[in-house]
């Protein structure tokens, strides 16, 4: 009888240290498209900005006609590092420059045109923005974009193939002589009424064909291996299909980009994506601080307020997209005083609702937990860390994850997030709380992505069900948060 026993403790002591032995089980298999690693990181950016500073500024114009002189172009107290030191202060972790805008004026010395600032008056016209922007940006931590328009209403060989060399040998001045640049941007507007060396015409152009984009955007890949692209199309990352500053409801990351011309895409296809899509493409919510991208005197007082930042943010940011905001510099060079203090303004009211999450380190219990290991624990999704997370088995694809708040907590902000590096895979959700005892749904949705922030009306509950009812392949969250929001905030 004390040999059975013996050899039963044997037994047990085995099992258990074989179970203690068993090797960490690899990550869930990734969904068939998938973000790169420098999509991953541009997503986790979030909040980026945009700096349209040129040639317009100085005429009052949006859109510059390509007859301008460069003599007018005087930025008499440029501060390319007060630019650099705001943006860093509003939590942007990135800014992008109009090095060209379709007026073709350059805001560095190009070796191919005489419409530049080596013809102003600024620094005698021996000076360079796009060096003092890139320096200033890597100063203040800061990754580099800029913007070289594909349109050029004053170039004469516009509409022509002499055009494409043009633009690509500004592309190589760019990308070769000013350190990495982690963003390049090509927008649709292309082709028109303008200058074009004193022709004074209208010249319309194929988009299709005429630009030559997938050799474009080799050439530039080949300058810039880690660059991201952004356009229609992307190849990386794609416009969200308006200039307020937000994305859909549903939004995936995926589209089909092979159907799709540089200003010609369907804005509604871009603004939600595609889940059947075969390329990955990050959205950008591209919007300005002001009514107009460039300064202009007349909107002075018509900056945008931090209440409605915040609504684009829960809108851009909050529906797995990346929110663009653009600061135009004044005449002098600088960014005005009242743009500055509503971004000081909206920067607080994020850190105040965002401070505490009053999910953190709660007990979680799941449904089902892939093979019932620690890797895939439904706790790594209050742990505040986005390379943990919570998966199911192959088999499974609806789960229900409960989180014990262990006593009534108020809130009305909750956050969600999958780890989009094995791709995007729920596509309906719901939230329900536990008030007064009672179950009660609080919020519901269908993607996720990088990130979904959902407002509701403050209220106290003990415990909180994610309930995952659709997705399109196992699920996984990396992380899940409850928040009160800043009383600034408003709804």
């Amino acid at each position: 009888m004390n040999r059975n026993r013996i050899f039963l403790v044997f037994i047990i002591i085995l099992l258990f240290f074989l179970i203690s032995c068993r090797k960490t089980p690899r990550d869930i298999m990734p969904a068939q498209v998938i973000p790169s690693e420098k999509q991953v990181e541009y997503q986790q950016m979030e909040f980026i900005g945009f700096v349209h500073f040129s040639i317009n500024t100085f005429t009052d114009k949006e859109w510059g006609f390509g007859d301008e002189s460069p003599g007018i172009f005087y930025p008499e107290a440029l501060d390319v590092n007060q630019w650099a030191r705001v943006a860093k202060s509003a939590g942007m972790k990135q800014l992008i420059l109009t090095a060209k805008h379709h007026d073709g004026f350059c805001l560095w010395p190009s070796e191919f045109t005489e419409h530049s600032i080596k013809n102003s008056r600024w620094k005698s016209g021996k000076g360079d923005i796009i060096r003092e922007f890139t320096d200033a940006c890597r100063k203040y931590s800061l990754k580099v974009g800029l913007y070289l328009s594909p349109w050029d209403r004053n170039h004469a060989d516009y509409g022509n193939s002499k055009y494409i060399v043009y633009y690509r040998n500004q592309l190589q001045e760019l990308l070769a002589n000013y350190g990495e640049v982690s963003e390049i941007w090509f927008d649709g507007a292309n082709g028109g009424s303008g200058y074009y060396g004193g022709a004074n015409e209208i010249r319309l152009i194929d988009r299709a064909t005429y630009y030559g984009w997938k050799d474009t955007w080799s050439f530039v890949k080949e300058l810039q291996p880690n660059i991201l692209i952004f356009s229609d199309a992307g190849p990386d990352i794609r416009w969200i299909g308006n200039e307020q500053g937000y994305a859909g409801e549903t939004n995936w990351s995926t589209i089909n980009t092979e159907n799709i011309v540089v200003g010609g895409a369907d804005p509604e296809y871009l603004n939600t994506g595609d889940p059947d899509g075969k390329q990955w493409t990050v959205g950008l919510c591209n919007v300005s601080i002001r009514p107009g991208w460039f300064y202009h005197e007349s909107e002075d007082s018509l900056v945008k307020t931090p209440k409605q930042l915040i609504n684009m943010y829960y809108k851009s940011v909050g529906r797995n997209g990346v929110l663009l905001l653009n600061i135009p510099p004044n005449k002098k060079g600088v960014f005005p005083e009242q743009d500055i203090k509503v971004l000081s303004e909206f920067r607080k009211i994020l850190e105040e609702t965002f401070a505490v999450n009053l999910a953190l380190g709660k007990k979680v219990v799941a449904s089902n937990s892939r093979l019932r290991h620690r890797k895939f624990s439904p706790a790594n999704i209050v742990d505040d860390d986005n390379t943990t997370y919570w998966a199911t088995d192959d088999h499974i694809r609806e789960a229900e994850l409960e989180i014990d708040l262990e006593d009534n907590i108020t809130f009305d902000r909750i956050m969600l997030q999958e780890p989009i590096r094995f791709g995007q895979r729920i596509s309906e959700f719901e939230i329900k709380g536990r008030v007064n005892g009672e179950w009660a749904t609080i919020a519901q949705g269908t993607t996720i992505g990088h990130k979904r922030l959902l407002r509701i009306s403050q209220l106290q509950a003990d415990k909180i069900r994610v309930i995952i009812k659709k997705t399109r392949n196992i699920p996984a969250i990396s992380n899940f948060g409850i928040y009160r929001a800043s009383e600034k905030e408003g709804f």
